[in-house]
């Protein structure tokens, strides 16, 4: 039996160990501001981020089954999930605790103005759709207006 300091201990370790955020991998192209803004939104939100630059951002997309209507500037891959551009932590959030079945990922399309990483001074952000996408299909999971979302 764990005396009362090491019983503490091994607790602390426990949730120090728990409580490690997940971890993000994004590949995007050489030089893009905007995912970098991106990156530090996730961040902010407590996720883990690493960023790599690749010339072959289009292999690194057909290699995960990102549909070319999908694509944009950069990939996260969280797990086993995959995120196509600007995607807000909230849905980011809801992928990882739904676990939507036949859906490999959520992608913003383009790069809508006051998306997170597109935040642009004095301008009013879009309004813009996550959309929820894998072997069962593409449906919209969300509209969102900079990174709230709509109801």
């Amino acid at each position: 039996m764990l005396g009362g300091g090491a019983a503490l201990a091994s607790l602390a370790l426990t949730r120090a160990t728990a409580a490690e955020p997940a971890h993000i991998a994004v590949t995007k192209g050489p030089g893009c501001e905007c995912c970098e803004g991106w990156a530090k939104h996730l961040r902010a939100n407590g996720y883990a981020v690493s960023v790599t630059e690749s010339d072959d951002l289009d292999g690194v997309k057909t290699k995960l089954g990102i549909p070319d209507d999908l694509r944009t500037c950069h990939t996260g891959q969280i797990g086993d999930y995959v995120l196509e551009g600007h995607v807000p932590a909230v849905a980011v959030a809801y992928l990882l605790r739904e676990k939507p079945d036949g859906m490999i990922g959520l992608a913003v399309p383009g790069m809508p103005v006051g998306s997170p990483g597109m935040e642009v001074k004095g301008a009013k952000p879009d309004e813009y759709s996550v959309i929820l996408f894998g072997p069962a299909g593409q449906r919209i999971w969300g509209k969102f207006k900079g990174t709230s979302r709509i109801p």
